[in-house]
């Protein structure tokens, strides 16, 4: 899953695509690169951020969106935490929505189930305001399980079908550099032998303790190593071209 974040302020790459056109030819490059999905932000969730009123951030995604499934049919992914942008996403050509909140607008999972699309479910502690200062208490494998579990819940009831649900157990959102890494080694555990698993390493801050020899890219390719090899669906990724690479060279 390559990244593509249409924002002027996100943590790695903000303000590089956010014309369509550009977004576009950038799309076309994670794709070239290896990319099976193209997964679309137009709202940061860095440390610190803002959020975004809707109307900005249906200006800067549609464009973009409209503009990518003109040029590919590989599936488009919303990273958005609104059910309406959810909505108009997908009828401008997006196919998945990624909801990195955990369903916290209440619209999101009944908006899912009506459109009859893929919905990922993320675990999420606390906020952008408080990610680097409030972390998850306890163990990481309980605490993020059951919130996943509770999120499952959650869409079955507004009428989101099993084959519709990918979890993602939130690395960096609330967690430890620790905890990311025992994430990372217990990938599989997430899906609850059921579900498929999204794994977003990419360039977080847990990397410089783990890898600290490594440019971020690159530590980023081995944490999609680990997360591969242990049972991971789906790697969240900015730069496709490197991890990629990782995943044919290693064994």
């Amino acid at each position: 899953m390559g990244i593509l974040n249409v924002t002027p302020d996100s943590f790695s790459d903000g303000g590089l695509w956010n014309d369509p056109e550009r977004a576009r030819r950038h799309a076309l490059d994670l794709v070239e690169q290896g990319a099976g999905i193209i997964d679309i932000g137009g709202e940061s969730t860095r440390p610190g951020a803002d959020p975004v009123p809707e109307s900005e951030e249906m200006s800067r995604v549609i464009p973009a969106i409209r503009a990518i499934r003109e040029a590919t049919d590989v599936p488009i992914s919303v990273d958005t935490m609104k059910a309406s942008v959810a909505r108009a996403s997908i009828e401008a050509g997006a196919d998945i929505i990624n909801d990195v909140s955990g369903l916290s607008d209440p619209l999101m999972a009944s908006t899912a189930a009506e459109l009859d699309v893929p919905l990922v479910l993320m675990n999420n502690y606390g906020n952008p305001k408080t990610f680097k200062t409030d972390f998850i208490k306890g163990d990481i494998l309980e605490v993020a399980g059951a919130y996943l579990r509770a999120r499952i819940e959650m869409a079955h009831d507004a009428g989101v079908p099993d084959h519709n649900l990918i979890l993602d157990p939130g690395i960096g959102f609330g967690t430890t550099h620790e905890q990311s890494m025992v994430i990372l080694e217990n990938s599989s555990y997430f899906g609850f032998g059921r579900y498929p698993t999204l794994i977003g390493p990419s360039r977080k801050r847990f990397l410089a303790q783990y890898y600290p020899a490594l440019e971020r890219d690159e530590a980023t390719a081995e944490a999609c190593y680990v997360a591969a090899v242990n049972g991971a669906d789906i790697l969240r990724v900015h730069n496709v071209a490197c991890a990629a690479e990782k995943l044919i060279q290693r064994p």
